[in-house]
């Protein structure tokens, strides 16, 4: 809505600032992302953020680190996506990635295969970046991917298109291996 907290005043560019700012997930109005734990975490970094004097070292430094979170979060999304787009979930992806507090496991029975086949995805493939911590959102797409019976495909496809490097490297686009 164009008006918040009932303010008939509240002007276009406002609102939109103040909608950025909830949007943890960088999805464009949906406030739904911040229930999960690692959202907290950026929203809290906001909060203290938002209490600093904008012209103070801390407040930039937050400021660089909330941005960078957000750009981390943004290439994680889009590498699932670019996989699930190769397995043929061209009109589906952005479905099977969107996870909000409504979103529910499929079958309780799955949920230890999704959890292995998320540590798995971490540990032997480069799908998420080496600092980042396994977030429950994922858990929720595997889940979905195995009740589609494509998380195995899902898997050999992030092996390939990002594979772990010994070193922990990431293989940048003209060393990737063919896609299947």
């Amino acid at each position: 809505p164009l008006c918040s907290n009932n303010n008939p005043y509240a002007s276009f560019g406002a609102t939109l600032a103040r909608d950025e700012e909830q949007n943890l997930w960088s999805t464009p109005h949906d406030v739904t992302h911040t229930e999960a734990d690692d959202d907290r975490v950026l929203y809290n970094m906001i909060v203290v953020r938002n209490q600093l004097d904008k012209d103070s070292e801390e407040w930039q430094k937050l400021n660089y680190d909330i941005y960078t979170l957000r750009q981390t979060r943004k290439e994680v999304r889009s590498r699932w996506k670019h996989i699930l787009e190769d397995l043929g979930f061209q009109k589906e992806a952005d479905s099977l990635l969107s996870v909000t507090k409504l979103s529910i496991i499929s079958d309780s029975q799955n949920m230890g295969k999704a959890r292995d086949i998320l540590l798995k995805l971490s540990e032997e493939t480069n799908i998420f970046p080496t600092s980042w911590e396994l977030s429950e959102r994922y858990l929720f797409v595997v889940d979905r991917l195995i009740a589609l019976d494509a998380a195995d495909e899902f898997f050999k496809m992030a092996s390939v298109v990002y594979p772990k490097r010994p070193n922990g490297e990431r293989v940048d686009d003209s060393q990737k291996a063919p896609q299947c």
